[in-house]
């Protein structure tokens, strides 16, 4: 691998485009910077693959991204973060790499002083348990309590992130789960998917304004921030950094779906399909 410098793209893949919640809270925090941003979408969805296989694609996407020359990488995907982050440091021992988990169950523990934390995710995330894992390394007294929410994907896939119906939709989805804190309401609750951003402002009415909402992509990008600093390699006196988009299958799909989790149009000519 190439020395990392500073005017080196920051380096964000995910199976598909969920993980542009991610890249979108990068670009607002460090504006300057440089991205490359690759969505495996030709094997989307992880959640549903094996753990050896998991990490055998996100060391394939990290090659790619490597050989373009990033400077950090940001593995955007949960599953994958849970799955593939040892093998990924094992085979490059020079890069540094942030997944989303362990920046979220941080900032959930700093903001739950009673002790009481929810975790919404997808059925794969909650069941391979890398956030009550993350929190109880972090918390060991915490009482955790998580739940699937793999409707909200389909949701913020659909543009559905607001009114009456998503409401509706978000309460049944999520009053089960505060009912299992009886009278307290827990303190916080990570967004443990990174399609789930884009549902905060709903999800946030649900549970009210005693329980914070832990937006997991503003946290890893503040750690992406922290790291880079800590190693010289934040951008300065620069202008607006830029951002390239890479996927393995899908551009228009990619294009439509994720200017909704990027917040700014796509078109599919800024889409560019590679082979891993």
């Amino acid at each position: 691998m190439n020395e990392p410098h500073p005017h080196r793209p920051i380096g964000v893949f995910d199976s598909g485009v969920g993980g542009l919640t991610v890249l979108r809270a990068l670009m607002e925090t460090l504006p300057g910077e440089d991205y490359l941003y690759l969505g495996d979408t030709a094997r989307l969805p992880y959640g549903t693959k094996s753990r050896s296989s998991v990490a055998r694609y996100a060391l394939q996407c990290t090659r790619h991204l490597v050989d373009q020359g990033v400077k950090l990488l940001v593995v955007a995907c949960n599953t994958a973060s849970a799955c593939a982050l040892p093998a990924l440091a094992r085979a490059h021992p020079d890069l540094s790499v942030v997944g989303v988990v362990r920046p979220g169950a941080q900032a959930g523990c700093a903001v739950s002083p009673g002790g009481r934390m929810a975790v919404i995710a997808t059925e794969g995330t909650v069941q391979g348990g890398a956030y009550q894992e993350a929190i109880r390394d972090l918390c060991p007294a915490m009482h955790i309590e998580a739940q699937a929410c793999s409707l909200f994907v389909a949701l913020a896939e659909e543009g559905w992130t607001s009114g009456p119906l998503v409401e509706d939709i978000a309460a049944a989805m999520l009053e089960p789960l505060l009912a299992r804190f009886g009278d307290e309401p827990p303190d916080s609750i990570v967004l443990g998917c990174t399609h789930f951003p884009v549902l905060a402002d709903v999800i946030a009415t649900v549970v009210g304004p005693r329980v914070r909402v832990i937006d997991s992509a503003a946290t890893t990008a503040a750690e992406v921030r922290r790291v880079l600093d800590a190693q010289g390699l934040l951008r300065k006196g620069q202008g607006p950094g830029s951002a390239r988009f890479l996927a393995t299958d899908g551009a228009e799909r990619f294009a439509r779906v994720g200017s909704i989790f990027l917040g700014r149009s796509l078109s599919p000519d800024d889409i560019a399909i590679v082979d891993l």
